[in-house]
């Protein structure tokens, strides 16, 4: 990875790396990590794609806002805005957006927010409610006081319906593990919900899917991110 630049997106000095040419895409680490968790997923894009990986606030290279009510400045609508600010200052216009974890929750907010920033959408091990996660994103019996935060925020959100899935017109890739913390249910519904919309399991991998088999990944996420839909022959939903 490259040694980064920053950019000012309001209070946060934010960090992020660039790679590759081509069309853009905005590309959001998980929570509680940094960018570099991407590294085998950039490796891949960065062939076809402008990969643009901003670390969003409170981890890694980019600070907390200081100030009043910090507590309250963790969470994934103000991480939202952020890459809003981030898309047209540093993008300067509309860009591919895909996400991990948290970074997907980040993505589908700023897609639902933003349609005309939003090209396509790939949300990666990601939930629309907080109830999709199926264990794993707390339990640590001694936690730093950043992690007691992402405790708090994923207690609260995300709380997205169905219904706001259906007024998303950005076509979108929705992909798990097969064994992974979001619950394949819920990855269910987050697909079936949105009106234009394609899904992915990946076999034998968990919510570490992107560096379990990268490979797999990233074929799945180009192919999505680069290709038009096909035809297919026997559609159902797509009719």
């Amino acid at each position: 990875m490259n040694t980064g630049n920053w950019v000012q997106l309001g209070p946060v000095q934010t960090w992020y790396a660039e790679f590759g040419d081509g069309d853009p895409l905005v590309f959001l680490h998980p929570g509680g990590v940094d960018a570099w968790a991407l590294e085998p997923t950039v490796a891949g894009l960065a062939s076809t794609l402008r990969v643009y990986t901003p670390e969003r606030r409170g981890h890694g290279r980019t600070p907390d806002v200081e100030g009043p009510g910090l507590s309250t400045e963790l969470t994934f609508a103000a991480m939202a805005a952020d890459t809003i600010a981030f898309i047209e200052q540093v993008v300067g216009g509309p860009t591919r957006l895909a996400g991990c974890s948290d970074g997907g929750v980040v993505a589908l907010m700023v897609a639902l927010q933003r349609p005309d920033l939003v090209e396509r959408l790939a949300c990666v091990a990601s939930v629309f409610h907080r109830d999709g996660w199926g264990g794993g994103m707390s339990g640590q019996t001694e936690r730093s006081d950043f992690v007691r935060r992402l405790d708090d925020m994923h207690s609260a959100d995300p709380a997205l319906t169905p219904a706001d899935l259906a007024e998303l017109s950005v076509r979108t890739m929705v992909m798990i593990g097969d064994d992974d913390e979001v619950s394949i249910e819920h990855a269910t519904e987050f697909y079936r919900s949105l009106p234009v919309a394609e899904l992915a399991v990946v076999p034998g991998t968990s919510h570490g899917l992107l560096v379990e088999k990268p490979a797999l990944c990233n074929a799945l996420l180009l192919d999505f991110l680069t290709r038009d839909a096909v035809q297919t022959f026997a559609p159902i939903r797509r009719v």
